[in-house]
């Protein structure tokens, strides 16, 4: 258990008591996740959400591996003989990583220093003298040797680096220019060509904006500070006054301080600024995987193409793939026109998936064309919605392990066209088959810390497919994997039971799966479903061991378990209180009786389909004053994008998202969200579409006021079609 100390600490940080902590920490001590101690341990930690015990354990990994490090540090000092109480006390009481390493840095094993040289050569009983403010005699050679030695024990002392570092982190300023030679071409980092602001100030997104420009060889970066500023703080720190002194602190903060504090306040921004950005993808994703599902209905899916044509490909209700082919509409319009109408007319599918990459508005055009013809041909036949997908990842999804397993005998581009159609009808159990990052939810995802963005997205993930829950018996390996308790192993040894046994008819069942032990199966049972299972609480998200409960609960209301599930007028004659113990209190019960309601409750919004224009399917069709209808894909810290339909996603700025002022465009929109917005500029030689929220928009403005915004691709441009094995015969190999 963690110290008092930490404990505090603790308490502080996240603003809960004492004992919530340590409750959570003993249950992620014996092997609990976050999604079951939210979801079933409420009694035990007083009901705290996903959110502050992903916060708890986050920080108590930090202290974990603070604690490791102080003993390794005491350890080193310790060998030296240079221990004493009064360090290890400060070593002890230490609780930031960088304020320790200040009190370590004097006794770090150093490579050969100019001080060491110095004391080599007999000139430490010198710098004691002007140290102490005794009197000494040397020529300008044996000052300096004194000077080196005093400059590395100002550079060294904790308080003289916390102070120079703490300057760096407050009162510098980030200041960006342009290289040179200035690019000839216009590019996205102009607004930084000649650009400063305080690093205590600037926001993540400006800075990971820099710091692409710096990267990309287009900006030249430095921070810049008062140096004469800092010696003086330093010397009133020092409070010495001899000039061999103050020339020995100017040396110790130009060679010593200044490179190194710049070095560790710039990395701390960057994580900083990393964190904030990896908060805003995350919560991107989080939305896009909990967007509406179509459900259990057939699809039609297709993945545009100009040149080797539309790979097409049919799924029934669940998802199985039934059969495939091409078609070219630019090509062979009335051939293509038929094999979709003989789809149509022989599968019934309720929807239409189209790929929104490159020519997708233009294949969504002719399908709704050929659909309407159909319609009036054959008015007997149900005409499907057709809906455009995101194709984001599809191509890292078909090139993928586990789409090979799927479909061993499938192209590669077939296996896209089935990823779409499957992420229409369940966003969430198609898009964990795909690494988070290629999903395509923030700007610079690719410049922050990648183990800390895969392993917030990877939390998202977990958060949102237990939040849903997930069919045992259609579930996928990837998906299972997600579940709490479920690792990929067993995952795998689900699938494979199933394979071998048939469906799941009971959660009991899960019991029976090799390697997965009680354990494991405390922490899945409750997140998995089993609908049509002998007991209908097994597709419930109630967790196995409150059935006995639940059981009491009908047999009290004089029912019959099947007869007071869904029946709101008995549960809600439920007396709760009789129902208290030791172990299940109010929050859990409230939990039942909401289960009991809405057994199996998918917690997503009703599916709705966006509505783009047929007239407006390229950037050239845009005009400004235009008034559309889009879908939020990006949130970010200075505006959100919005798919408008035309392959590229236009920009609201932050001051153009409402009539009111906004500070957090996250506070007003959501990936997924349906906005009616007008374009207020386009700026066809960089390809950006400013567009606006406002009811009165102002028109003129630049998709990059921002300084970061361009065009951000909603599908993926860089995608290569093979035609091989695909039939003009539709559906031939049916």
């Amino acid at each position: 258990m963690s110290s008092p100390a930490i404990l505090n600490r603790l308490v502080q940080e996240i603003g809960v008591m004492p004992k919530q902590i340590l409750a959570v920490e003993k249950l992620l001590g014996e092997g609990s996740t976050v999604p079951f101690i939210a979801r079933y341990r409420k009694e035990a930690h007083g009901n705290l959400d996903e959110v502050q015990i992903g916060k708890i354990q986050e920080r108590l990994g930090y202290y974990k591996e603070l604690e490791d490090r102080k003993a390794t540090i005491l350890k080193s000092i310790d060998e030296q003989g240079k221990l004493t109480e009064e360090l290890r006390g400060k070593i002890e009481e230490c609780f930031v990583k960088s304020a320790l390493e200040d009190l370590y840095q004097p006794y770090k094993p150093k490579r050969r220093t100019r001080a060491q040289v110095a004391k080599e050569k007999g000139f430490e009983p010198l710098a004691n003298d002007i140290w102490e403010g005794k009197a000494y005699s040397a020529d300008e050679e044996e000052l300096q040797y004194a000077r080196d030695i005093l400059a590395e024990r100002i550079a060294d002392d904790a308080v003289i680096r916390g102070l120079v570092r703490r300057y760096f982190a407050t009162k510098s300023r980030v200041k960006s220019e342009v290289v040179s030679p200035k690019p000839t071409e216009p590019t996205k980092f102009e607004q930084y060509y000649d650009f400063e602001e305080s690093i205590s100030t600037i926001p993540s997104h400006r800075y990971l904006a820099i710091r692409r420009g710096q990267k990309e060889n287009v900006l030249w970066v430095k921070l810049v500070v008062d140096a004469e500023e800092i010696v003086d703080e330093m010397m009133e720190a020092i409070k010495k006054s001899d000039e061999q002194i103050e020339l020995a602190a100017r040396d110790a903060y130009k060679r010593l301080l200044a490179p190194s504090c710049e070095i560790d306040v710039t990395v701390e921004k960057k994580m900083e600024a990393d964190r904030a950005a990896v908060e805003v993808f995350a919560e991107n994703l989080r939305h896009l995987l909990l967007a509406s599902p179509l459900g259990e209905k057939a699809v039609l899916a297709i993945d545009p193409g100009i040149r080797t044509g539309c790979k097409v490909a049919m799924m029934d209700s669940t998802g199985k793939y039934l059969g495939k082919t091409v078609i070219f509409p630019m090509q062979k319009k009335e051939d293509s026109e038929k094999a979709i109408a003989l789809i149509v007319n022989k599968f019934r599918p309720e929807a239409i998936a189209v790929g929104n990459g490159t020519a997708g508005r233009e294949t969504e055009t002719f399908v709704k064309d050929t659909l309407k013809k159909l319609a009036k041909q054959h008015p007997e036949i149900p005409t499907p919605m057709v809906v455009s997908v995101s194709e984001a990842g599809a191509s890292v999804y078909s090139a993928s392990e586990i789409a090979r397993k799927e479909f061993p005998d499938l192209d590669l581009t077939v296996r896209g066209a089935i990823s779409i159609g499957r992420r229409l009808q369940d966003p969430l159990a198609e898009l964990v088959k795909i690494d988070p990052k290629a999903i395509g939810v923030g700007q610079y995802q690719h410049d922050v810390h990648q183990p800390l963005l895969s392993a917030k997205l990877d939390e998202v993930v977990v958060s949102c497919v237990n939040g849903v829950g997930v069919e045992l018996n259609t579930a996928s390996a990837p998906l299972l994997e997600r579940v709490s308790g479920l690792s990929a192993t067993l995952a795998k040894a689900i699938v494979e039971w199933r394979n071998e046994h048939g469906k799941f008819s009971s959660r009991e069942d899960l019991k029976s799966v090799k390697g997965l032990g009680p354990k494991a199966f405390e922490q899945c049972a409750g997140f998995l479903r089993i609908r049509g299972a002998k007991n209908p609480l097994d597709a419930s998200a109630v967790h196995p061991e409150r059935y006995a409960l639940v059981g009491k609960m009908a047999e009290d209301a004089g029912l019959e378990l099947k007869a007071l599930i869904g029946n709101a007028d008995a549960v809600k004659k439920i007396d709760l209180k009789r129902y208290i113990t030791t172990e299940v209190g109010e929050p859990t019960l409230k939990d039942i009786c909401a289960e009991l309601l809405k057994p199996g409750r998918d917690p997503r919004a009703v599916f709705e389909p966006p509505k783009f224009r047929d007239d407006v399917s390229k950037i050239e069709d845009v005009r400004e004053g235009m008034k559309l209808e889009g879908v939020v894909t990006n949130v970010t810290a200075f505006g959100a994008f919005v798919d408008i339909g035309v392959h590229q996603d236009g920009l609201i700025h932050l001051s153009e998202l409402s009539d009111n002022y906004v500070t957090d465009p996250a506070s007003i929109v959501k990936a997924g969200d349906r906005l009616n917005v007008t374009v207020i500029g386009v700026d066809m030689a960089r390809g950006r579409i400013s567009l606006s929220a406002k009811s009165k928009p102002g028109f003129g403005s630049s998709a990059s006021s921002s300084g970061t915004a361009g065009v951000r691709s909603s599908g993926n441009k860089a995608r290569s079609w093979s035609s091989g094995g695909f039939s003009c015969n539709p559906f031939a190999n049916l």
